[in-house]
Formats: C-alpha cells, sequence, structure tokens
C-alpha cells in the first residue's frame, strides 16, 4: 500500500459515497468504518470516517460537516484502456447529479472531481510530432466526454 492516503471531507455522505466509488471502480472495498463516540460534536454513533480502497488505492472519508466543499483543484484521474472504459466510468460517476464538464473532467454527485482519459490520449499528446499533438489537443479541447476515434482521426489528419 502507498504511505499517501487521500483524505476526503464530506457533510454527511462518506459511507454513501465511499460505497458508490466502490460500486464504480473494479476490486473496490470498504475495510473499517468509524463512528462519533459519545460526547463529540456529532450524533452518538453517527460515521465520522470510512477507510475503503479503489483498486489498490487507501481512501479515508470524513464526516465532518459542511465546512468545506471540493472543487477542480484536486481531482482523480482514471486511465481507461477503451471507449467501452471511458463510457462506462463517464455513465456511472456522472449518475444521479454529477456534471460534465470539459476536456474529460466530471464531477460526480458529491462534488468531487474526476478526469475519465484513455491511455490513448497520453501516447498521441507525448508525440515527437509537435503537430501531431496539436491537433489531439484542438480535439479534446472541443469534447466533454473523451472519444478516441475523434482524438485519432485529429492525430491522423497531420
Amino acid at each position: 500500500m502507498p504511505k499517501i492516503t487521500p483524505f476526503l471531507w464530506y457533510d454527511t455522505q462518506a459511507e454513501e459515497a465511499a460505497k458508490f466509488y466502490c460500486s464504480v471502480i473494479k476490486n473496490s472495498k470498504i475495510h473499517k468504518t468509524a463512528r462519533y463516540p459519545e460526547g463529540s460534536p456529532a450524533p452518538t454513533g453517527s460515521v465520522m470516517t470510512v477507510e475503503f480502497e479503489l483498486d489498490g488505492q487507501k481512501f479515508i472519508a470524513l464526516n465532518a460537516g459542511p465546512h468545506f466543499k471540493f472543487n477542480e483543484a484536486v481531482s482523480f484521474v482514471i486511465e481507461c484502456e477503451n471507449q467501452a472504459e471511458v463510457d462506462e466510468y463517464w455513465a456511472k460517476l456522472t449518475s444521479g447529479g454529477g456534471q460534465e464538464s470539459m476536456c474529460g473532467w466530471l464531477k460526480d454527485k458529491y462534488g468531487l472531481s474526476w478526469q475519465v482519459t484513455p491511455k490513448a490520449l497520453g501516447k498521441m499528446m507525448t508525440d515527437p510530432d509537435p503537430e501531431k499533438a496539436k491537433h489531439v489537443m484542438q480535439a479534446m479541447m472541443q469534447m466533454k466526454k473523451i472519444v478516441i476515434e475523434d482524438l485519432e482521426r485529429a492525430y491522423a489528419e497531420v
């Protein structure tokens, strides 16, 4: 396990969010849930933290009130093998109130930002031919969800 664990602050939805993410990302599970003890500022027995794992990456979710909100300054990248995988993650993460953004970015229903990115994009963007990379960048800038076929078409135009 990595030494660094993302720690996510929620108002009251930590457990719900952890279960949602575990249902979206393969090879994921909830490890343990801690509850607020008597005398704490939160209701006794309510969920305080949830430790969970998404495909080998450990996370901790905290219920701590409405003091802080997620923003795009932090996002999680899902590197996808193909268009079917891009489509699947995009649909699941935008379901239930998520919002599409640009260039493969979205916010899930909890406000957490994700980048659903095909491996092919990275390969094309690092091509030694700067014109190919430029065409791919221009195509990507027009997209919300990344469409690999459209990237490949832009890449081949040069």
